[in-house]
């Protein structure tokens, strides 16, 4: 395909798409923007971003990342929850840091439930891509409750599991969607960069 060709189909597909994926988008920047600020409103961002992606993941055959469209309806109610009354005598919740061991036990989970999940949908169904659609889903599962319970480590998950996800996106042409993963592994930089600041910060 030559270039003009390219330029040409990706000035279609952005055409294509519709409003709510915009809004989807733009409302999923502003969620990661407040959760860099440890801002309860990230929460509310979150929730509406994540019903909208459920459909629209539906649509076009990520049916694991549809479903786990889901998980995040419910971690969005928790993890509003959870930053202001998580900590012992309902305090703000403070950052934490895992081990190595933990680090270990919770990949080797996502690899594995990745292996399984990607084996049945391929088998089983019609879902594009299963074992990465399988991989981002797990991986995402596991990465939101630790940003929920506000575990440093989170921010280096999320650039994996971003980079992944444009992949799975551009596959289905859902490029306004890719752009924002794009976006995100820039905004998880910086994330984790300020997050760590305030853990040393509190650490002493």
């Amino acid at each position: 395909m030559t270039e003009s060709g390219s330029a040409t189909d990706l000035a279609a597909a952005l055409q294509a798409m519709s409003a709510w994926e915009a809004v989807a988008v733009a409302l999923g920047v502003a969620y990661l923007l407040l959760a860099v600020r440890e801002s309860l409103w990230c929460w509310y961002a979150a929730f509406v971003s994540t019903a909208i992606f459920l459909v629209l993941f539906w649509d076009v055959g990520l049916l694991m990342e549809s479903a786990l469209q889901v998980y995040y309806l419910a971690m969005a109610a928790y993890g509003w929850w959870h930053w202001q009354r998580g900590n012992a005598g309902h305090r703000e919740l403070a950052i934490s840091s895992w081990g190595r061991r933990q680090h270990l036990l919770a990949v080797s989970c996502v690899l594995l439930a990745s292996a399984v999940s990607g084996a049945l949908l391929h088998r089983y169904s019609d879902a594009a891509l299963p074992y990465l659609d399988s991989f981002t889903t797990w991986g995402s599962i596991l990465t939101t409750w630790m940003v929920a319970r506000k575990i440093l480590e989170n921010w280096l998950y999320w650039l994996v599991i971003d980079g992944v996800s444009i992949f799975l996106y551009l596959d289905r042409a859902l490029y306004l969607t890719a752009l924002l993963f794009a976006c995100y592994l820039i905004i998880v930089l910086f994330g984790y960069r300020k997050w760590l600041q305030h853990y040393r910060a509190i650490s002493g």
